[in-house]
């Protein structure tokens, strides 16, 4: 019989897998600017085009969120570049509205303090405090905003006044940039171009690529095993493009320093290890059964009796 494996059991894999690109991250990006870019043009277009135009935006957008991430944890250049990092920062975090500082600080505290309630910010002021049906569908749309931002700023209260001035800086900044956006996209098309160039992107496919994306985070684990601390997504490659490989969330936690373009090799390489401890990849459609008609916890098991912990993290 084959010995269990443990990520422990694989330690060559942080250094396997984290050397950093800029070239490759600038590319991505690159890319996802173009995609925005095309998407404006479109909005502008009569009937289908439009349509076609915001899903591209709004796709976009999600993938700003992604970029940011990457930042966040230093893995765009090969070497650290903090002027770079910090132009790049304003840069991914407006077109979704967020405050880049704030971002950094909200998702390494997450890093820090993981599944911890009243560290954790995400499971803290995120998550739905009631399961109930209308509650987590009112992530799925432009509800999603107030929610986020009310979580934002409960996490804000803990910082210190010279962070939370240059959070409201930021804020003010990505306003103007908003308000610049709505102003050129009616000058080009009128109010039929700020619909399907603004509106739709950012308030209808934003969170709906946003709840579905953060399903398959930590919604369904097993808190009895620190390993399973985060969902299994293998995905697919519509996913993989969709999300920036961002579905990879549990390798990403147990190697955070791996950049977001190694993470399907470094699944691959995990798999032996996901095998041994019966951690099971699930699909987004599965989570959103579970999640939305089944009702399921967030943050609790959803399929059967969860293994026993024998294992340990990295």
């Amino acid at each position: 019989m084959r010995p269990a494996l443990t990520c422990d059991d694989l330690p060559a894999l942080a250094a396997t897998f984290a050397a950093r690109s800029g070239l490759r991250h600038l590319a991505v990006a690159a890319l996802t600017y173009l995609a925005l870019s095309a998407g404006l043009v479109l909005a502008v277009m009569p009937q289908w085009w439009a349509a076609l135009g915001s899903l591209l935006i709004g796709m976009a957008l999600f993938a700003t969120t992604i970029l940011l991430h990457e930042q966040a944890h230093g893995l765009v250049f090969a070497r650290r570049r903090a002027r770079w990092e910090r132009v790049l920062a304003v840069v991914y975090a407006c077109p979704a509205g967020l405050s880049a500082t704030q971002f950094t600080r909200w998702h390494l505290d997450h890093h820090a303090w993981l599944g911890e309630h009243g560290r954790d910010p995400k499971r803290t002021h995120l998550s739905p405090k009631r399961n109930r049906r209308l509650i987590k569908l009112s992530y799925f749309c432009a509800l999603l905003f107030p929610r986020y931002f009310h979580a934002a700023r409960a996490a804000a209260a803990g910082y210190s006044q010279t962070l939370r001035r240059r959070i409201v800086a930021e804020r003010v900044l990505v306003l103007l940039v908003h308000a610049a956006w709505v102003t050129g996209l009616a000058w080009a098309g009128a109010w039929w171009s700020v619909c399907w160039g603004y509106l739709v992107p950012l308030f209808v496919v934003f969170p709906v690529l946003f709840a579905i994306n953060r399903l398959g985070q930590h919604y369904l684990i097993d808190p009895r095993h620190p390993i399973k601390m985060a969902t299994r997504v293998d995905g697919n490659l519509v996913w993989h493009l969709a999300f920036l490989w961002s579905n990879f969330h549990l390798e990403h936690h147990l190697y955070p320093q791996v950049p977001f373009y190694r993470l399907p090799a470094l699944n691959r390489a995990l798999r032996p290890c996901y095998h041994a401890i019966n951690w099971p990849s699930l699909s987004y459609t599965a989570l959103l059964w579970h999640w939305l008609v089944r009702n399921a916890e967030p943050h609790t098991w959803w399929l059967a009796e969860p293994q026993e912990a024998t294992q340990q993290a990295p």
